[in-house]
């Protein structure tokens, strides 16, 4: 007879929320999470992080895959096949940042608004005034600094889209036309490049500012 102590509870809320699947069970989610002594914000305050150390991944293989775009226009004709095959392999990894980054944003998102939901649902609750006054000015106070939080990492996920296309269409165009004109031609859009992806660095990294200033004020007792 299988035995599972004083930790039962905890294990029987994991297995039922693995049973239940995907669709519709993100209070088993919740309950399970809970049972391990984390609630909607410590969750919040996760994927947070998540996104932000997403983003800074994201900010380093940006860097790198202009790099080695940059390095492509220097090099001769005759080494631009090995060039081409790394600089192919820098923009797989840099849409696979990219997708990691949206997705992180949208878990962060889904978790806020199921914790300010219960929140609000939760101040008709209360008996006492004052406390309800209090936990729903809490409330509207975090709330707003989710919404710039939410807006800077937005900003940040919409710069990416133009900068990857910038690399994709190159990237298809040196693989139909590998020699020494096609080099020539990336000389402009390398320039072009450089400026974009400082544009989305900048944007990161104010992202990655507002991410931080979040998880420090919620790690802040009320």
């Amino acid at each position: 007879m299988l035995r599972f102590g004083p930790k039962r509870p905890i294990l029987v809320a994991l297995l039922a929320a693995i049973a239940c699947g995907a669709a519709g069970c993100e209070e088993a989610y919740y309950r399970a999470q809970e049972a391990l002594g984390k609630h909607k914000r410590d969750l919040l305050v996760e994927r947070v992080e998540a996104a932000r150390d997403g983003q800074e991944d994201a900010k380093e293989q940006f860097r790198s895959a202009l790099q080695r775009f940059s390095d492509v226009v220097e090099v001769q004709a005759g080494e631009l096949q090995e060039k081409y095959d790394r600089l192919s392999a820098e923009l797989d990894r840099s849409e696979t940042k990219a997708d990691v980054v949206r997705q992180r944003i949208a878990k962060v998102h889904e978790v806020a608004e199921d914790l300010f939901d219960e929140w609000e649902d939760e101040l008709d609750k209360y008996s006492n005034d004052e406390l309800r006054l209090s936990s729903e000015i809490s409330l509207r106070d975090t709330q707003k600094r989710y919404a710039m939080l939410l807006r800077a990492m937005k900003r940040a996920e919409g710069k990416m889209g133009p900068v990857l296309d910038a690399f994709r269409d190159q990237v298809l165009f040196l693989k139909h036309n590998l020699n020494a004109r096609a080099v020539a031609s990336l000389e402009g859009t390398v320039v072009s490049l450089e400026a974009d992806i400082a544009q989305l660095i900048d944007q990161m990294d104010a992202s990655i500012k507002e991410a931080n200033a979040f998880i420090e004020a919620m790690g802040k007792p009320e």
